[in-house]
């Protein structure tokens, strides 16, 4: 059913972290899916039901067909038994081909959860002779974005080029003012403005205005050269 799915701890995890390349996949055409662990709150500015309104506005803006949410805490999301279940009879559900989860280094607990979670249900839900929901299907492969609460000097794997749809990227962070702009400070920079400095750095290292990185735990082969900038 789906091409790509990204999988998000919170509710504007997949923005911060691949706004631009979810932008490109759709409008290339692709079938791709935002799975949200948890509804992320409580936070100092948002509630249950703002974060929704929120999400689904940020969802809108990028033009995505199927966004669902696990329903798993907040604050203490753990890769269970029960969770990896949960999420596994998810990817028999909705059989992507590729997966998107965060980069396995950060200083949220979430974040490190959500990742060891996601791997531990991509190879569950491959599983024959089980009782999960669904038949039997492995994503061919994780790929991992960069949304992290460390100042990381970090070598990714490939960067994708965002520069066209940049714009739809900060609109689906805009999206979000209970997280980004309310009660944020705005001197010397303001966090939506790191956010276009980030991009544009990324950016710069491929010749390109702005630019998203990626991780990968495993080697990518290339048929050829051709789409190599």
């Amino acid at each position: 059913m789906l091409d790509v799915l990204i999988i998000a701890p919170h509710p504007d995890d997949a923005e911060l972290g691949m706004g631009g390349t979810i932008c490109k996949f759709v409008a290339a055409g692709w079938q791709v899916g935002v799975l949200d662990l948890t509804n992320g709150e409580p936070t100092p500015h948002g509630s249950v039901e703002v974060r929704a309104q929120e999400t689904q506005a940020a969802t809108q803006t990028l033009g995505l067909r199927w966004r669902e949410n696990l329903g798993l805490p907040n604050r203490s999301l753990q890769p269970t038994l029960e969770a990896r279940a949960q999420l596994a009879a998810v990817l028999r559900r909705t059989r992507p081909r590729w997966l998107f989860a965060p980069y396995w280094v950060d200083a949220h607990p979430d974040h490190v959860a959500a990742t060891q979670l996601i791997e531990e249900a991509r190879f569950w839900s491959k599983l024959t002779k089980s009782d999960l929901p669904g038949e039997p299907h492995h994503p061919a492969r994780v790929f991992y974005y960069f949304c992290v609460h460390l100042r990381l000097a970090v070598q990714p794997a490939f960067i994708i080029d965002i520069s066209q749809h940049w714009s739809t990227k900060l609109a689906s962070l805009e999206c979000y003012r209970s997280q980004f702009l309310v009660g944020r400070p705005t001197e010397p920079v303001s966090f939506l403005e790191g956010q276009r400095l980030q991009a544009a750095h990324w950016g710069h290292l491929i010749g390109r205005a702005y630019g998203e990185p990626f991780a990968v735990r495993e080697p990518l082969g290339l048929e050829d050269m051709a789409s190599v900038i």
